[in-house]
């Protein structure tokens, strides 16, 4: 097996864009998922909400972050502002405020006033300790540090989707894996789905844990082109990869790094199981 891509999504649920290699670092990839947006009050606001919130596309440049977006020329992004606190699964953190201009920006995509915050230091934010280690961290993804998809489990749930339809009568055309937001494709899996029993690999010289499966939700059925919600793919996933009353596709990795040092990845990586 290898590494076929690397995605990362420097604004969480805004557009991600792939990268030829990235650092690893204990919370995540490097950039990953460090800024979030939210309403005036705090609370955090991702594409379930706002559709909208994909037609901005964040990238880093080293340390700054660029939004560029349909609607308004592109703006570069310095957090300057106080800290405050907002609300995620499980936890709550502190981030810092990014200004009037990105929030202005950004109110000018979605609709309605909204603010960009940052995450200055992703050491504040443990895992879920169900399953993790105590000293395990993350950004502000919704749970884990890195998501895992495969070529070949896409490939089985597009045949499915393609079924589906043609029970239907509909003409759907196969999903785009950008649809499930992962940071990692590997390519080259014997069977579709075998990710589901991995337990621990090595992508080059990185080691990871598999935390758990990724259980979706609704914001897999936003088409990433034209904002509108459908059915697919949690239709199909309901009558094909549903437990515990959950649909899944995709598992959460956690970097096993030494204290203090990063690792780093790149296209083309040899994957292996351990």
């Amino acid at each position: 097996m290898k590494l076929a891509s690397i995605s990362r999504y420097p604004v969480k649920s805004a557009s991600g864009h792939e990268v030829t290699e990235a650092e690893v670092q204990p919370w995540g990839l490097a950039g990953d998922r460090r800024h979030v947006v939210t309403d005036e009050s705090g609370a955090v606001l991702t594409a379930r909400q706002e559709p909208r919130l994909l037609a901005c596309v964040p990238v880093l440049d080293g340390g700054a972050l660029t939004l560029t977006g349909p609607h308004a020329d592109p703006l570069t992004v310095l957090p300057a502002g106080p800290r405050s606190v907002v609300h995620l699964p499980r936890t709550s953190v502190e981030v810092t405020d990014c200004g009037d201009d990105a929030a202005g920006w950004l109110s000018g995509l979605v609709g309605r006033p909204v603010r960009l915050r940052w995450l200055d230091d992703p050491t504040r934010r443990p895992v879920d300790p169900a399953y993790g280690r105590p000293e395990d961290r993350v950004s502000l993804a919704d749970a884990f540090p890195l998501l895992l998809t495969t070529t070949a489990s896409l490939a089985r749930l597009n045949e499915w989707i393609a079924g589906t339809a043609s029970e239907l009568g509909e003409e759907p055309g196969p999903l785009p894996m950008r649809r499930f937001r992962p940071n990692v494709v590997i390519d080259g899996a014997a069977e579709p789905f075998a990710e589901d029993e991995w337990k621990r690999l090595r992508i080059g010289d990185v080691e990871f844990r598999v935390s758990k499966g990724c259980d979706r939700c609704v914001l897999t059925t936003v088409d990433t082109t034209t904002y509108r919600k459908g059915k697919e793919p949690l239709r199909t996933l309901a009558r094909h990869r549903k437990r515990d009353g959950k649909v899944w596709f995709g598992v959460n990795l956690i970097p096993d790094l030494i204290p203090g040092t990063y690792g780093r990845i790149a296209q083309g990586d040899p994957v292996l199981v351990l």
